[in-house]
C-alpha cells in the first residue's frame, strides 16, 4: 500500500506510513499506539506500565512500574503483594523450551564462532515473552504466554551437561525478562561443566547494563558470543518497528565494545534485518558507521527479510537492497556477512 500521509512511498499495512514520514512527520505517540492493537489479542499491556504506586522492574530499559496484580510490558514480570517476580512466581522456573541443534548450527554467528567448528550440539533455549514488540518477529509464538511450556532450572542444567552439548544459546523472544533464571543457569553450567560449554546470547540488547555485562563476561570466559539485534538506527523508525526506542541497546553495545574489542574479536556481534522500505541502505550505513567507530573488526550480519507476523504484506528483501546495504556496510566494517540467502533466488548471484 501507499503511505497514508505522503501518498507516494510504499508502506506496510500495519504501520501505514513510509520510512520518510515515520522519521520526519509522524508523532511518536501514534507510533507507540499502533502496537497496542497488535498486543491486544495476546492480553499484553498496550504500553509500558507507569503506575505511580506500582513496583519498579529493573531488568530492562522499559523500567515498568507494575501495578498490583498486573504485568510488565513483556508479560513475564508480574507484581504480587508489592513484589515483582516471574510469571511462574519462581526464579527456578521459566517459560521456555529447549531443543538440540546439530553443529554447525544455523545461528547468526555460525560463520565465525568457535562452536560452528566443533562436533556435537548447540542446546537452544527459547524463552517466551519479550521486552520489545517487533512487527516483523519471526518467532511471534513467544507472545502466547498462556500456552507456554515451563522448564525447571535443574532440568535445564541436566540437559545441558550431556557430553555432546558444546554450546548453549539463550534466545527467544528475548532473554532479558528471564535474566535471573538465565544468568543463574549460565553460572551453574560454567562451574559444573569445567568451562566446556560456550555460553551465547541472542537478544535485543536492552537489558540492565549490569546484567548485560555479567552475561557477556560468562560468554567471554566460555568462548561464546553475544549477538545484538540492532533493528534500526533512527529512533522513530525503531519505535514504529519495535514499539520501544533504541537508546539502551546502543549504550550496551558500546559498553561491551569498549570492554572486549579488539582483544576478543569473536565475542561481540550484531545483526540487522533488512526490512523492505524501512531498513534500507541509509539505515545500514548509519549502523555500520557507528559500529565501525567502535572497532571495524566487529562481525556484522545483514539478514534477508521474510514476510511474517504483522509485516506479512511486505516482499522478501529485494536483491538490489541487499547489494546496496552490503556495499555500504563494507565501507566501515571488515567482517560483513549476509544471512538467509536461501530466500534469494540463485539468479541473484549471492549463492556460491
Amino acid at each position: 500500500m501507499l503511505c497514508e500521509m505522503c501518498m507516494r512511498q510504499p508502506a506496510a499495512r500495519t504501520i501505514k506510513y513510509c520510512a520518510s514520514c515515520v522519521r520526519d512527520r509522524v508523532q511518536e505517540e501514534e507510533l507507540i499506539g499502533l502496537h497496542a492493537r497488535v498486543r491486544q489479542p495476546y492480553a499484553l499491556p498496550a504500553t509500558f506500565p507507569r503506575e505511580s504506586k506500582g513496583e519498579l522492574c529493573k531488568l530492562c530499559a522499559n523500567e515498568c512500574r507494575i501495578p498490583e496484580g498486573g504485568s510488565g510490558f513483556c508479560g513475564i514480570r508480574r507484581c504480587k503483594e508489592r513484589r515483582v517476580s516471574y510469571r511462574t512466581f519462581s526464579a527456578k522456573k521459566a517459560l521456555a523450551y529447549v531443543y538440540f541443534d546439530p553443529l554447525p548450527t544455523n545461528c547468526c554467528a555460525s560463520w565465525f564462532c568457535k562452536g560452528a567448528k566443533e562436533e556435537g550440539y548447540n542446546l537452544a533455549v527459547f524463552f517466551y515473552g519479550c521486552n520489545f514488540d517487533c512487527l516483523f518477529c519471526q518467532n511471534a509464538s513467544h507472545k502466547m504466554l498462556e500456552k507456554a511450556p515451563v522448564i525447571e532450572l535443574d532440568m535445564l542444567i541436566e540437559t545441558a551437561l550431556r557430553k555432546e552439548v558444546r554450546c548453549i544459546c539463550f534466545f527467544g523472544g528475548s532473554p532479558e525478562p528471564h535474566f535471573p533464571f538465565a544468568l543463574r543457569a549460565a553460572e551453574i553450567l560454567m562451574r559444573l561443566s569445567g568451562n566446556r560449554l560456550h555460553i551465547c546470547w541472542e537478544w535485543n540488547g536492552a537489558g540492565h547494563p549490569a546484567l548485560v555485562k555479567r552475561a557477556a563476561e560468562l560468554s567471554y570466559l566460555s568462548g561464546g558470543t553475544v549477538k545484538f539485534d540492532l533493528k534500526a538506527w533512527d529512533r522513530k523508525l525503531h519505535l514504529a518497528l519495535c514499539g520501544v526506542e533504541n537508546r539502551r541497546p546502543w549504550e550496551n553495545f558500546r559498553m561491551l565494545a569498549q570492554l572486549y574489542t579488539p582483544h576478543a574479536p569473536d565475542l561481540l556481534t550484531a545483526t540487522t534485518l533488512l526490512v523492505p522500505y524501512y531498513v534500507n541502505g541509509e539505515e545500514v550505513e548509519k549502523i555500520s558507521r557507528t559500529i565501525g567507530n567502535m572497532w571495524e573488526g566487529i562481525p556484522y550480519s545483514l539478514l534477508v527479510f521474510h514476510p511474517d507476523f504483522c509485516l506479512d504484506d511486505l516482499p522478501i528483501t529485494p536483491a538490489s537492497q541487499v547489494r546496496d546495504c552490503l556495499s555500504r556496510a563494507k565501507k566501515y566494517l571488515k567482517r560483513v556477512h549476509v544471512g538467509n540467502l536461501h530466500l534469494l533466488g540463485r539468479e541473484t548471484g549471492f549463492y556460491s
